[in-house]
């Protein structure tokens, strides 16, 4: 049990220090946790791997707003939905969109464990299940 804690400990240490100066995991800082962790080799390193990559995932999506749209929408309103959300957080977000032709009209964005839904096909599931 105690292993397991100090995987736990270390593979979220890597993470913070895969952030830049602003919070956002870049790139960069990444290749630099995994040479160093390369240099290190600890104990149980895959095990560490495998955390560190569940972790890294997770961290990505909270940063990331996933924009579901009909139809392909245009840099000026991507930019302001990762406006919106990075004041709403509190933190970076960067917008990132998907065409997702099942939705009609509107949009469904997701960011992190967060969903919102302001699309014709959420509105009409929502109203089905009122009607039951």
């Amino acid at each position: 049990m105690q292993r397991h804690k100090k995987v736990i400990q270390l593979a979220k240490k890597m993470v913070l220090l895969s952030r830049d100066d602003a919070g956002v995991i870049t790139e960069a800082r990444v290749g630099e946790v995994l040479a160093g962790l390369r240099q290190v080799q600890p104990r149980h390193h895959l095990l560490v791997l495998r955390k560190y990559l569940n972790y890294l995932r997770r961290e990505l999506a909270r940063q990331t707003a996933v924009v579901a749209a009909p139809v392909a929408l245009s840099p000026e309103s991507l930019e302001a939905i990762a406006q919106y959300y990075t004041k709403l957080y509190e933190r970076p977000i960067q917008a990132v969109a998907t065409e997702d032709d099942s939705l009609i009209a509107g949009v469904r964005i997701r960011v992190g464990d967060d969903s919102y839904d302001a699309s014709v096909s959420g509105y009409l599931q929502r109203l089905a299940t009122r009607v039951q």
